[in-house]
């Protein structure tokens, strides 16, 4: 059974739709991105299958969704908004694993060390903005300092699995997929076998957690 509640931060009030685990050994927070919510598909489907296989998935919507903004403020006021949520993920006393998709993915690299975080999920990690490969971000995603997985679609216009870095990071691609996990109706596979690839993928990561 889904709850909400509302979290007062420095940067406004957020929101988390917890998803519990019947027997959680683990909580996964997941972020958004900059142009959506948590209504994005590769979210909603960890949402629907973690819990069933003991990991509690939190759905965190930063303060200027909340607002009912349509711009996301500047890298710093993210990371603001998610370390007052945090508090909050840490409350059922389990291991946390900061997480989110493009922009809530860098905010969890970016924060990961200094809230103590588990490891790191990021999913759809916006390597560079599209056609502009030298605008690099690999920093953040290689200054994690806790073990990180990233989920990245084949085709994805932010960065193809192929032009991440060496690291410590382990990395798997979502065949065809774009940067959100959508795949073309004619693609050899389907957009449920895609979103498949990736829930399994994020499952057999948290079992190797402990």
């Amino acid at each position: 059974m889904t709850t909400t509640e509302i979290i007062a931060t420095d940067a406004g009030d957020a929101r988390i739709t917890w998803h519990p685990a019947q027997r959680p050994r683990l909580v996964l927070a997941l972020g958004h991105g900059a142009g959506g919510g948590v209504e994005a598909r590769d979210l909603q489907a960890l949402a629907r299958v973690l819990p069933g296989h003991g990991v509690s998935v939190a759905l965190a919507e930063q303060p200027w969704r909340v607002a009912g903004k349509k711009l996301a403020p500047a890298p710093r006021t993210l990371d603001t908004g998610w370390r007052g949520i945090w508090p909050a993920l840490t409350r059922p006393g389990l291991p946390v694993v900061s997480g989110g998709r493009s922009a809530g993915a860098r905010v969890a690299c970016r924060t990961a060390a200094e809230l103590g975080a588990h490891a790191v999920l990021a999913l759809s990690f916006p390597l560079h903005p599209p056609g502009r490969p030298e605008k690099s971000r690999a920093d953040e995603l290689l200054g994690a300092g806790v073990p990180t997985l990233v989920v990245q679609g084949g085709a994805d216009p932010f960065g193809r699995p192929a032009e991440f870095p060496e690291g410590d990071h382990e990395l798997v691609e979502v065949p065809h997929g774009d940067h959100g996990f959508a795949v073309p109706r004619r693609a050899a596979v389907t957009q449920e076998e895609a979103l498949d690839v990736l829930t399994a993928a994020v499952l057999t990561w948290t079992r190797s957690l402990g």
